[in-house]
């Protein structure tokens, strides 16, 4: 059993991975969010939900210390810059190491072919924070493991497959359940400490997504 804090917990990703930790993990959660009014019906034994600002270390280092904190869980949409800073001076001030973070394909130029020139136009305003946000991470000393995910889908599977830093992003899609799922896994694993992963789902190469 381990102490989850999950910030931005009302995300899409987040609400997926919340389901599968409370279904398959007996860890308790906590639920870090600027409105907690969002998620205040889904307190718990397991579950406390708390209203925070994920650009405050010291809103962040209070909730890891007093909720005995095991493993943060990041998965926040804004300023990333700052978010990386923060969460790293957190965990640093309270002596946590292990941290997931969710950051977004292309932020290694990794995405091959027309779809990784598409991706890029696509995401041409929206890449460069998390660039940043990753380098400053993985410069710490973090037990972290960043997810890269294709472009999200909302089905119902799990269904994926990893790259590693330095290989070519495979497909172009992947459920959120399914990064959800990879959250869960790489929460209770040393196998993916310190390691960048691209996830996708299998046989999904293209120009560009399906939905699109």
């Amino acid at each position: 059993m381990m102490n989850i804090l999950i910030l931005g917990a009302n995300g899409k990703i987040a609400r997926q991975a919340e389901k599968l930790f409370l279904k398959e993990t007996n860890d308790n959660l906590v639920y870090f969010l600027r409105n907690s009014k969002r998620l205040a019906n889904q307190a718990s034994e397991r579950v406390t939900v708390i209203e925070g600002d994920a650009t405050k270390a010291n809103q962040i280092a209070d909730a890891i210390t007093k909720y005995h904190i095991d493993t943060v869980y990041a998965n926040l949409a804004g300023p990333m810059e700052k978010f990386a800073q923060e969460i790293i001076k957190a965990m640093e001030v309270t002596d946590l190491k292990k941290l997931i973070f969710i950051a977004s394909l292309g932020v290694h130029d990794e995405v091959p072919g027309k779809f990784g020139e598409w991706n890029n136009r696509e995401l041409k305003d929206y890449l460069p924070p998390y660039k940043t946000a990753v380098k400053l991470i993985t410069a710490s000393n973090l037990n972290y493991v960043i997810i890269r995910p294709a472009w999200l889908t909302d089905k119902d599977e799990i269904d994926y497959e990893i790259t590693n830093t330095g290989e070519p992003f495979k497909g172009t899609e992947v459920s959120r359940k399914s990064v959800a799922s990879f959250v869960v896994k790489a929460s209770h694993s040393s196998e993916y400490d310190r390691q960048d992963i691209g996830l996708n789902k299998p046989n999904t190469d293209g120009d560009k997504p399906s939905f699109m």
